[in-house]
């Protein structure tokens, strides 16, 4: 069998929205094919990688794209971008489509085309990541329909009896439910430096708040931790030395030891190595507590 590594670049040009119905008349100049016309033009690109009968296969279905495109113009995106991806769809269906299998060309792109465009609109809608499973793909492909079906019109949150239809009738939950419709809602991802006001001399960004603690709390927190981390440093220095390095070992690393390592290393029992870790601790806690006492009397 001849390799068939790609089907050749025959789609007309789509340059934008402005071209659309110029690129809409075009491809209608292109026949339909029979099913006969199909098989033999699938068999030879498939047996002999004939580009030009894949390029009579793509061809023959542009028109099935821009169908299939049409019905995703409401998210916001360019039908001539939706064409665009749903023809990338069509090409790969047509090197895929094997006529042995007894279906028509159309039935079995019509999947990779729906594929494509859906991918290209998950991927245009949002920065962050959404639909990475399928049930979130149907919800999202689906949410606005059913909407409407329920005559859910409202642009807040779907009332509780709407959410539990559509996660019921959609095989997902609740919560991804009520995400999803909020996400929508919003619309896609808007930049933080949109200009704002009647004179745009503004951005977005100008108009959050900041939730994170002030200036002087997070000086009062960074000297606190120090304060701390003094104190643990020198009360430390009141334990032995195996009572530290157990200690440390336990409870003050970010792989702790296990008692069977420490009872080994030590050649005592893990008990006794547990033991040793629970006095260590009382010590610490005991010798912070003077030290942090001292410190006050000397302050005061």
């Amino acid at each position: 069998m001849a390799n068939k590594s790609n089907v050749p670049a025959v789609v007309p040009a789509l340059g934008g929205e402005a071209s659309l119905n110029r690129y809409l008349a075009e491809i209608r100049k292109f026949p339909l094919l029979t099913p006969e016309q199909e098989y033999m033009l699938a068999k030879r690109f498939q047996e002999h990688g004939d580009n030009e009968a894949a390029a009579q296969l793509v061809t023959s279905h542009l028109r099935l794209v821009a169908k299939i495109a049409m019905g995703y113009r409401g998210y916001g995106l360019p039908v001539s971008e939706l064409i665009s991806e749903g023809n990338i769809g069509l090409m790969q269906g047509v090197k895929k489509f094997d006529p042995e299998r007894g279906f028509r060309l159309a039935t079995y792109a019509m999947w990779w085309i729906r594929a494509s465009i859906q991918e290209f609109i998950l991927r245009s809608w949002s920065l962050v990541k959404m639909g990475t499973t399928a049930a979130q793909k149907k919800l999202f492909f689906n949410l606005r329909r059913m909407k409407n079906n329920l005559e859910a019109f409202e642009d807040g949150d779907l009332s509780p009896e709407h959410v539990a239809k559509i996660a019921t009738d959609l095989g997902v939950t609740e919560d991804e439910v009520v995400s999803m419709n909020r996400r929508m809602a919003m619309g896609g991802d808007t930049s933080l430096n949109v200009p704002m006001g009647e004179d745009g001399d503004s951005q977005w960004q100008d108009l959050l708040g900041d939730d994170g603690p002030l200036q002087d709390e997070r000086v009062a927190e960074a000297q606190e931790r120090d304060v701390r981390h003094d104190l643990l440093t020198e009360a430390l220095e009141t334990l032995n030395e195996r009572e530290r390095h157990i200690l440390t070992e336990r409870r003050l690393t970010d792989d702790p030891k296990t008692l069977e390592d420490l009872s080994q290393l030590y050649d005592v029992s893990r008990e006794r190595v547990r033991q040793i870790e629970v006095r260590a601790f009382e010590k610490l806690q005991k010798a912070m507590l003077k030290l942090a006492g001292d410190r006050r009397l000397l302050t005061a």
